[in-house]
């Protein structure tokens, strides 16, 4: 309500300087503690995160339907892919729930990035072929 004060008010000059020196310092408002939640407490961040994933493949589910979402992800092009990413969900989920392993968790939330990400990739043309390609380049050892 102050910036909205000062905003209508004039103070022109003193509200650029204001709001410079505010995005400078918000970078991260995050704590250190909040920053490393994942190390710290990994079973909470892992559901957390594993819900979080749920509600965005479920949101593009309410913008194109159900039935198209289904069919989409069980497409024969992305069918492993999908696979493997609810594997990897699942996994992360009975890691945290009902194994209770602090370590297993994180890998599993590991992997359930690297799943996510290879199939948010199926969803762009050639481009599972190109990270592909970029990692043989990347992890060949012979020169």
């Amino acid at each position: 309500m102050w910036k909205l004060n000062q905003f209508l008010s004039g103070d022109d000059e003193e509200r650029e300087e204001s709001f410079l020196e505010e995005e400078s310092d918000g970078f991260c408002s995050l704590s250190p503690t909040q920053s490393l939640i994942v190390f710290a407490k990994p079973i909470k961040f892992a559901l957390l995160f594993t819900f979080g994933n749920v509600l965005a493949v479920g949101s593009t589910a309410f913008l194109i339907g159900p039935g198209r979402q289904l069919g989409m992800m069980f497409d024969p092009a992305r069918i492993y892919a999908t696979a493997i990413y609810i594997g990897c969900v699942v996994l992360a989920l009975i890691c945290a729930l009902l194994i209770h392993s602090k370590i297993l968790t994180v890998f599993a939330i590991i992997f359930e990035i690297c799943a996510h990400i290879w199939y948010s990739l199926s969803y762009i043309p050639f481009a599972r072929r190109m990270v592909s390609n970029l990692m043989i380049r990347l992890c060949d050892t012979e020169l």
